[in-house]
């Protein structure tokens, strides 16, 4: 009776009903305002130069991402002195729209990202199982290959070869993706190792299961919560290595509007137009916080180490 007395008066005292409110409200939050960001950036790359219910005139950008105007160069954004409401966040020195460049940068940086994340996952993957359920000779080659590629710092060998290539955006792709499958293989190569040990596992080898429809039945379905937390965690990280290898200008060639060549453009006109990089950055920083937040979310729901009831 002391026990249930004790936890009635926990459940009803205030203050601790107020911080599992403020709890609960935080832990949706941190679900709700990511994917809320993350869905318009998305939906934005996808919409960018469609037309609006049949209305040629209607678009999500309201310009040409490489027109050039040079009456309109260096007009702020509407709410500053100078400013225009036909364009909004300003535009750059070549008078080329800022909002537009925005929108179209968004569709180079998620399509350079989701072709990364895609091409790494699944190099890892494989590997990772491979060595992980296949074990000694095999596991020990192709774990010293990831030891050695995860030596190397990514974005210089992307400089590297995206220099002795030259820049474009399959480029960019391939230099990313060239080092970026060594972290999976790495986590996938220890899930798997762990789930070698399983009970059904052993049952498997029993009747008889090839390695191979063992690899694809039995361990890839236990390994996709961390693999998909991981992509969603990559989001944020390639986002940036394609930006600053477009900053550096290496990555995707002007005039292609890239958040990184926004940011390499407005980088000598901080001063006086401070709007041609300040946008672009904050988007950067926005994709990266969201996708960072949404991996946070997703890992603890689904590691049942973490899941917070």
């Amino acid at each position: 009776m002391q026990e249930k007395d004790s936890d009635s008066e926990i459940t009803t005292n205030p203050v601790v009903s107020n911080l599992s409110r403020r709890t609960r409200i935080l832990r949706k939050l941190t679900f709700i305002v990511p994917v809320t960001v993350l869905s318009l950036i998305i939906l934005m790359a996808i919409f960018a130069d469609l037309a609006w219910l049949g209305f040629p005139d209607v678009r999500l950008s309201p310009y040409d991402p490489v027109k050039m105007s040079l009456p309109d160069r260096l007009t702020p954004p509407f709410w500053a002195e100078g400013g225009s409401t036909e364009h909004i966040l300003g535009t750059d020195k070549m008078g080329r729209d800022i909002l537009s460049r925005l929108i179209f940068g968004a569709r180079i940086s998620i399509s350079v990202s989701l072709l990364v994340i895609a091409i790494t996952a699944a190099v890892g993957t494989i590997l990772g199982i491979l060595g992980g359920y296949l074990g000694g000779r095999t596991e020990a080659f192709l774990m010293r290959i990831t030891d050695i590629s995860m030596a190397f710092p990514p974005i210089l060998v992307a400089m590297l070869l995206c220099v002795s290539m030259g820049p474009s955006f399959v480029t960019v792709v391939l230099a990313i993706s060239l080092l970026g499958w060594a972290p999976y293989a790495r986590l996938i190569r220890g899930e798997a190792l762990r789930i070698r040990e399983e009970d059904f596992i052993a049952q498997a080898r029993i009747i008889g299961t090839s390695p191979l429809r063992t690899m694809v039945r039995h361990i890839f379905p236990n390994i996709i919560n961390p693999l998909i937390i991981v992509m969603t965690l990559q989001i944020g990280l390639l986002i940036i290595t394609e930006a600053t290898l477009s900053f550096l200008g290496v990555g995707i060639p002007p005039p292609a509007p890239s958040w990184g060549n926004m940011v390499n453009d407005g980088r000598n006109l901080v001063d006086t137009a401070w709007w041609i990089s300040t946008f672009p950055g904050v988007a950067i920083a926005l994709v990266v916080m969201s996708g960072n937040f949404f991996g946070d979310w997703l890992r603890d729901k689904l590691d049942p180490r973490l899941r917070q009831l």
